[in-house]
């Protein structure tokens, strides 16, 4: 069984309560957002990171980011990307399990045609009233399957 715990939409912001549910992953993903390169550093310390630029991520540490990425866990094949609007291939013809991604905000884990979507939410600042949340992919042989965790922050916190 691997784990692959999901984060996107840091804006700037790596949670204390995210850092903890992000302990013990196998991989990481991060779908965007990130703003602080820093955070980068953070999450590699956790475990293996695939990361992708999200459209308010800006800069020379920014610029060597990609906007697409694939990460392959065993026969599993995820593909990750900021903004699903701008989603720009047929996941089942590529062969995808998998598609990450954030930007909304809203976390979401739903199947369209055999492929898993998943957007984890914002682990950053609260927008709106929408929850700060992170995801948790487990591929376990031929089986996959997501969940999102709302992190229990206090309204006002800024970490």
């Amino acid at each position: 069984m691997v784990r692959i715990g999901v984060i996107s939409d840091t804006h700037a912001q790596l949670r204390h309560e995210a850092t903890f549910f992000l302990q013990g992953s196998d991989y990481l993903i991060h779908a965007g957002d990130i703003c602080d390169p820093g955070i980068l550093d953070q999450l590699r310390a956790i475990a293996p990171l695939t990361v992708v630029m999200g459209n308010n991520d800006k800069g020379a540490w920014a610029d060597r980011l990609k906007e697409t990425e694939f990460l392959q866990i065993g026969a599993t094949l995820i593909y990750v990307i900021h903004d699903i609007a701008r989603l720009d291939i047929d996941p089942v013809a590529a062969g995808v399990h998998a598609v990450v991604a954030g930007h909304s905000h809203k976390p979401r884990v739903e199947e369209r045609d055999g492929v898993l979507f998943v957007n984890p939410g914002s682990a950053g600042p609260r927008r709106f009233t929408l929850p700060i949340a992170v995801a948790q992919i487990i591929v376990d042989g031929g089986s996959l399957s997501a969940r999102i965790v709302e992190l229990a922050v206090a309204p006002s916190a800024k970490r």
